[in-house]
Formats: C-alpha cells, sequence, structure tokens
C-alpha cells in the first residue's frame, strides 16, 4: 500500500473519544484562562478609574474650600466671619461672586448620600436677611466616607496653629477659628480598593489673621 492510501486510511478513521475529550478539556482550559485574564484587567481597569475619579473629586473640594474660605470675612448683616465650626459642617460669610454682599457659604456632609456638598445663601430683601430656605446646593463630591470611618472632615484651629497643634475641643468657639483642615476620604468601592483615598489641605482666614 502507497503512502497516499495509507493518509487515507487515517483520515477516514476520524478521532477516538479520548481524543475529543482531550481536545475539549484543552480548550476549556484555554478559555478559563483567557476569561480570568480579561475579568483581572477589567476590574484593574475600574479600579484605577475610580481612583482617578476620587482624585479629582476630592481636589475640586479642597480647591473650593480652601479658595473660598480664605476669603471669609464678616457677613453683609454685621455677622461673625464664622457662623458655623462642626466636623462634617462649616458655614461662613464670603463674597463669592461679583456684587457687594457677602454670600453664606456652607460646606456639608449629607452623611445619609455620603456626598459633600456647597451650600450657598445670597442676602434678600430690605432690610438684608439670609434666607436659608433659597440655598443653592451643589454636589462636590460622591463615596466620602469620612463618617464611617469616624474621620472629621473639618478640623479647626486657633492663631497659634504651626502645622502640628491640637485640633479644638469641641463645640468649638468661632471666634477662636483661624485656621480650618479639610480632610478628606473617597472610595467608591470598599470591597474592590485596598483603602481609601484621603486628601487634605489646610487654609487660613485672611481677614482674621492678626500677626
Amino acid at each position: 500500500m502507497g503512502l497516499i492510501g495509507r493518509i487515507r486510511r487515517i483520515n477516514a478513521r476520524g478521532f477516538t473519544l479520548v481524543e475529543v475529550l482531550v481536545a475539549l478539556g484543552i480548550f476549556s482550559l484555554l478559555a478559563l484562562a483567557v476569561s480570568w485574564i480579561l475579568i483581572t484587567a477589567l476590574r484593574s481597569n475600574r479600579i484605577i478609574w475610580d481612583q482617578l475619579s476620587g482624585q479629582s473629586d476630592a481636589r475640586r473640594v479642597l480647591r473650593e474650600v480652601v479658595d473660598t474660605a480664605r476669603r471669609a470675612e464678616v457677613s453683609s448683616l454685621g455677622a461673625y466671619p464664622v457662623e458655623r465650626a462642626d466636623p462634617y459642617e462649616f458655614i461662613f460669610y464670603a463674597n463669592v461672586n461679583t456684587d457687594s454682599f457677602r454670600e453664606r457659604v456652607r460646606f456639608f456632609v449629607d452623611q445619609a448620600a455620603n456626598t459633600i456638598n456647597k451650600g450657598i445663601t445670597k442676602p434678600v430683601d430690605l432690610p438684608l436677611r439670609y434666607a436659608t430656605s433659597t440655598e443653592v446646593v451643589t454636589v462636590l463630591a460622591r463615596d466620602v466616607v469620612n463618617d464611617d470611618l469616624s474621620i472629621p472632615v473639618f478640623s479647626y484651629f486657633d492663631e497659634s496653629y504651626t502645622g502640628s497643634s491640637t485640633p479644638l475641643s469641641a463645640p468649638v468657639s468661632t471666634t477662636l477659628v483661624h485656621v480650618i483642615k479639610v480632610d478628606l476620604e473617597i472610595e467608591h468601592d470598599p470591597v474592590a480598593t485596598p483603602v481609601p483615598l484621603r486628601a487634605e489641605s489646610t487654609v487660613m482666614i485672611r481677614n482674621l489673621k492678626t500677626n
């Protein structure tokens, strides 16, 4: 029998059941390996994206608080520049637009929604008054976990702050507040990310500085 005849006999015989099962097993292992690689890559990309998004949110919050609180001053009604100094809420007065009036500015954490927000109340009527019902609230960052971790967003210091001072004890007397430290903890997915993203900054109220 020639070579061509032998090849025809092998082709006619086909694959045995064992060969088919081995081939299927190898294909399944390869498919599982590829799937695992794809899932891991997608999960890693999502974590990286969440971290970048959290960094962007944190920078926005720090920029808003620092830029606005630095300009805090006596209200348009003559009230002291700082109205409230709580761990999760900071209220003060500053001119945030082009008019001559000072707005009531409120940075606060919505603990139910895990967001940090900015509220602006403009003075209205004559005589002037701050109607909190007219407050316009903007969400600055989501997935804020400070409350879950029992870490205050706002810490307050007096004029003797040197960079390593102990914060003023609660309840904070607003007339003692000269420096505000902002500490944000943001975590989009506690299961996926190893630790929350942390961002912090410190601002001094210029109009209260005496030395």
